[in-house]
């Protein structure tokens, strides 16, 4: 302890204040408590101190490290209070304030190794969770200092952050298989390699990257101050070459990979959820492209995510607000034009994105089971819709309405009491309906799937192979499902545009040549000839595809089937279709997908538009 004056000055001080600054009491005497402890090192401290020598204030109580005389280094608490109006006057007045010191040192010690044990894995001994996110949100908080012209030449923080948020792939199987004290060696050699990439990618740097273990075989090197997306990608790849070595762990070789999410990005504006997030789903990026990879954030990819989840939240109770529309699509006999039926498809009028055709959602539906109640929407409204049709057009011949039913729906329902219900509610004939399902989903039909099929097909209901012809094509196996019509995919179609352009092209090059030059028709026509040989030779696919759906249809006919040709779009691919024996069209060639309305336009005309 020592007695200070009211200018701060040591007036006396005891044997033990003197011991632990390594100096005598008597030396003490005049000199400044404020320098002797390092109370002038902060501004705060500075202020309460000049409070406590002047009476406004009862006390100042603070931790400071100090020097010892033989150079090494102790912390003590320093307290600062009046003395009591009853001590006896100081030399110069009245007394002053007593400044005591306390040795802390084995405290702030200990207190250290509890900190360090408490910030640390144990495995590992890598920074923990804990130390990691700390470590983050001072990194984030800490104000950008002046942007540095160079920032080899002036080390100047460049107000950005990266990480690298790594997993291993096949971790599981080796804790499986060889128990979790080879899993934890294997994670603690693992651990070594990542300090040794973080040391290597300090060279010529401000700091080397923290590199932490998040829990289980989760890891993250963060650089602050980071330079760019290319320092962030070259430590990922050392990273990755770095565990491409195989692991000695108890007489075992192990091989590891890793899957890496990589973000970097400016630090005004971002949070630690926000840069966690980020990474989280660039890692799962990384494993979904085939791991043993590093995978930079991508926003646009990110945003068709988010999209895709906000779509999803919102699906069901989509159904029950009604945000569901029908529009329908004409499919047309191709020998005499006439409307024969309609495909119901569903629109989503989503508050948000706008109208949304159904390869924005179906797939989602799917997945969440969304698609049963969206399914028995659409069945109903369809059914009621061509229903109405014919009630509105009694004496044209009715149209059927065709309903594509995903395979979940036959699993999660009982598609039969649906359809039956739905029928005996609109008074809708059964041969009158239709219900597609892809090639893959029939083809690979048993058990439920199959007998609901044949309970669909025996109540008069018709079933068709939606896209057949690119997925199994089991065609010994069609011929045991009770199936009555076959849409092909509209790929094969598709390809006779593909010819019919070519000779479109040619035939323009040809009159293009007796127009501008006379004189040398037949030169041109020549080489004209060539180059289609040659172009022929490189480029023009084989009459494979109108080959294909010639014998489809002929075997579909054998079988007793019809024959529906998808995405129809020219004349010369309706005549071509025609002429090969397909029964009914679908596609822009005669109509879009369009309301209720437009179709009730196309039974009056009679036939069907070409638009």
């Amino acid at each position: 302890m020592a007695v200070l004056d009211g200018d701060g000055l040591v007036v006396s001080a005891n044997d033990t204040f003197g011991a632990l600054l390594g100096t005598g009491p008597g030396e003490l005497a005049g000199q400044a408590a404020a320098d002797l402890v390092d109370l002038a090192s902060d501004a705060r401290t500075w202020h309460a101190y000049r409070e406590v020598l002047r009476g406004r204030q009862a006390r100042l109580r603070c931790t400071r490290r100090l020097k010892h005389a033989d150079g090494r280094s102790l912390w003590v608490q320093v307290t600062v209070a009046p003395l009591p109006p009853e001590s006896p006057p100081g030399p110069t007045g009245p007394p002053g304030v007593l400044l005591s010191i306390a040795d802390v040192s084995a405290r702030r010690e200990l207190q250290a190794r509890l900190r360090h044990v408490r910030m640390h894995d144990p495995v590992t001994r890598l920074p923990n969770r804990t130390l990691f996110f700390e470590r983050l949100s001072a990194a984030l908080e800490a104000e950008p200092t002046a942007p540095a012209r160079s920032y080899d030449e002036e080390r100047g923080g460049t107000g950005r952050i990266g990480l690298c948020y790594l997993d291993l792939d096949g971790f599981k199987a080796v804790n499986d298989t060889l128990g979790h004290r080879v899993g934890d060696r294997l994670l603690a050699a693992v651990a070594q390699r990542l300090t040794s990439c973080a040391d290597a990618a300090a060279h010529g740097q401000a700091g080397a990257p923290l590199v932490a273990r998040l829990g289980g075989d989760e890891f993250a090197l963060l650089v602050e101050d980071s330079t760019g997306t290319e320092q962030l990608a070259g430590l990922a790849e050392s990273v990755l070459t770095a565990l491409q070595e195989p692991f000695e762990i108890s007489g075992r070789r192990l091989s590891v990979s890793a899957s890496i999410g990589v973000v970097e990005r400016r630090t005004a504006g971002t949070s630690a959820t926000a840069l966690m997030q980020a990474a989280d789903t660039t890692l799962y990026w990384a494993k979904a492209d085939g791991r043993a990879r590093w995978t930079l954030f991508d926003p646009e990819r990110n945003a068709h995510r988010m999209t895709r989840q906000a779509l999803v939240s919102t699906l069901r109770a989509a159904v029950e607000r009604g945000e569901f529309t029908l529009e329908y699509q004409p499919l047309v006999g191709m020998d005499d034009g006439r409307l024969r039926g309609v495909e119901a498809l569903v629109r989503w009028r989503h508050p948000q994105f706008g109208v949304l055709t159904p390869n924005r959602f179906i797939t989602l539906a799917e997945e969440d089971g969304s698609i049963v109640p969206l399914g028995r929407w659409i069945l109903a409204t369809a059914c009621r819709q061509a229903r109405r049709w014919q009630l509105d057009h009694p004496d044209e011949p009715p149209i059927f309405v065709s309903v594509n039913v995903a395979v979940r729906q036959v699993w999660d329902s009982d598609l039969v009491a649906d359809v039956a219900r739905v029928l005996a509610e609109t008074g809708l004939a059964p041969h009158l309906l239709q219900l597609e399902l892809t090639e893959s989903a029939v083809m690979g039909s048993a058990g439920r799937p199959l007998q609901a099929l044949r309970a669909l097909s025996d109540m008069g209901v018709h079933i068709a192979i939606d896209d057949f012809g690119t997925g199994y094509s089991n065609l010994a196996y069609l011929s045991r499902l009770p199936v009555s019509a076959l849409k092909l995919d509209g790929s094969f179609v598709r390809g006779f545009q593909y010819e019919e352009r070519q000779a479109r092209e040619a035939e323009t090059r040809e009159v293009e040549a007796r127009q501008t030059e006379p004189r040398k028709v037949e030169a041109r026509q020549a080489e004209a000839r060539r180059a289609r040989t040659r172009e022929a030779a490189v480029n023009r696919p084989s009459p494979a595809d109108e080959v294909i759906v010639e014998a489809m249809i002929q075997l579909a006919h054998r079988l007793g089937l019809t024959v529906t040709a998808e995405c129809v779009e020219t004349s010369d691919q309706a005549s071509r279709l025609r002429r090969i024996g397909c029964d009914t069209g679908q596609g822009w060639l005669y109509s879009r997908p369009v309301p209720p309305d437009r179709i009730s336009e196309l039974l009056d005309g009679h036939a069907c538009g070409r638009r």
